[in-house]
């Protein structure tokens, strides 16, 4: 089959780092078009792409199937609305969009289109959280009680970029919040209520820089998720308890880092956690006390364009839905409204 050819909207930090070296790798995609305002930015690491200045030159070209979208949170709505209506399949960068009514229309376009809409939730294919899930799904702690994830991250100083200006969409509840929210409803499903606190740590902050959720089910568990932006020594990235044991995972996923430093998949060591990072395990089989650490399983955001590629041509499903991509942003309205008026709220 030709490969799929792909315009990518957006070169920044999201769009050069998760997007495009993944993208190049995947068998079956083939990166043609990139939407920026500094074509030699681009074609230092592109050199073989065409750069546009407006992303609406897309929507006319006949031989691109698919638009990966990457810009500004508040741009993902009509740009994505655009592409649809010009029979383009389309990636949204995580967040999906800025509300649920935004959701819903782009989901309603999608199916009239009949075309793929799908968002980057790539913090499924992380090492630590697929590690995680293996245990949670083979039983090993029993029945899960208590979750807790963290994303946190030392940055004091405020940085002049949009996604830390008071503008729609921005801040880190619509930045780290999609990855901690979407990874629990894939481990545990929809939550019924949602309790939020809000904050602006730094006395710079013009957004959310800190956001402490607490996810609750009706069988009593509890999924409680965390980022901020003052955590100089990080705890554990995950504490799992169950009725027969714990889990405990420190450290981060490699392939942002790895990414950062120009590898991408295929290359010796992608995806590889250190050692020193393997999960703890405590727990009770067949009665008997047990205690050691988890192996950790290799990440690979690569399969998600993988799984991509084949769903657009019908061999596969999507990777991620729109309508579940649609469930984190209730999850995220649900937290607004909890924050701002001080109340647990039923989903």
């Amino acid at each position: 089959m030709q490969p799929i050819q792909v315009g990518l909207i957006g070169f920044g930090f999201s769009g050069s780092t998760f997007h495009a070296p993944v993208i190049t790798q995947v068998p079956g995609l083939n990166l043609t078009h990139v939407v920026s305002s500094d074509p030699s930015k681009v074609h230092r690491r592109l050199p073989q792409v065409e750069v546009l200045a407006d992303p609406r030159a897309l929507w006319d070209h006949p031989d691109i199937g698919l638009v990966v979208i990457t810009t500004p949170n508040d741009t993902h709505f009509p740009y994505a609305k655009e592409a649809l209506l010009s029979g383009k399949h389309v990636v949204i960068e995580k967040p999906f969009v800025i509300d649920v009514a935004e959701a819903d229309e782009l989901i309603k376009l999608a199916t009239k289109q009949n075309r793929i809409l799908s968002v980057y939730h790539n913090r499924r294919y992380d090492s630590d959280f697929l590690t995680v899930k293996q245990v949670v799904k083979q039983g090993l702690l029993g029945t899960v009680h208590t979750y807790e994830a963290h994303f946190d991250r030392y940055r004091p100083e405020v940085r002049i970029r949009w996604r830390e200006q008071d503008v729609p969409g921005a801040g880190v509840l619509y930045d780290l919040g999609p990855h901690l929210i979407d990874q629990a409803i894939q481990l545990f499903g929809p939550p019924q209520t949602v309790w939020a606190d809000l904050l602006m740590q730094r006395p710079q902050a013009q957004v959310t820089d800190c956001f402490h959720l607490i996810l609750g089910y009706e069988n009593g568990l509890r999924a409680i998720l965390r980022a901020g932006c003052l955590v100089k020594a990080p705890g554990p990235r995950y504490q799992v308890h169950g009725s027969l044991g714990t889990l405990t995972k420190y450290g981060m996923d490699p392939q942002e880092e790895m990414l950062k430093q120009g590898m991408k998949p295929g290359d010796p060591g992608w995806g590889q956690e250190s050692p020193e990072f393997q999960a703890t395990l405590s727990t009770t089989v067949q009665g008997v006390e047990m205690q050691g650490t988890v192996p950790t399983l290799t990440g690979g955001y690569e399969t998600y364009y993988q799984q991509l590629a084949q769903a657009i041509r019908g061999q596969a499903d999507v990777p991620v839905s729109a309508q579940e991509a649609r469930l984190t942003m209730q999850v995220i309205s649900a937290a607004i409204v909890s924050a701002h008026e001080g109340r647990v709220v039923k989903i």
